[in-house]
């Protein structure tokens, strides 16, 4: 395997755990911003408040994209077995 290779493979799989990341932690970093501002405004310093809706929004973003986080891993597993016999050897 060459070091060229090597890099798109390991490039490959950063962008799909960007990927992932990215769908499931910044809906709730936007729910929590919303909820912060929320508390700032009427001054409720209640720590639990943001945990129930970031919750919420961080399991409806595994239902709505979960079928797609789990192609996007699939693919990359599929691409990194099928290319073990080539690269090896």
């Amino acid at each position: 395997m060459s070091p060229e290779e090597a890099v798109t493979l390991v490039s490959q799989a950063i962008w799909v755990i960007i990927l992932m990341v990215s769908v499931l932690i910044v809906p709730s970093l936007i729910v929590g911003l919303v909820v912060a501002i929320f508390q700032a405004v009427t001054q409720v310093n209640e720590q639990t408040l943001s945990f129930l809706p970031r919750l919420l929004v961080t399991l409806l973003s595994i239902i709505l994209a979960g079928h797609w986080l789990l192609q996007e891993i699939s693919d990359l597993f599929l691409f990194i077995f099928d290319a073990i016999p080539t690269k090896v050897g």
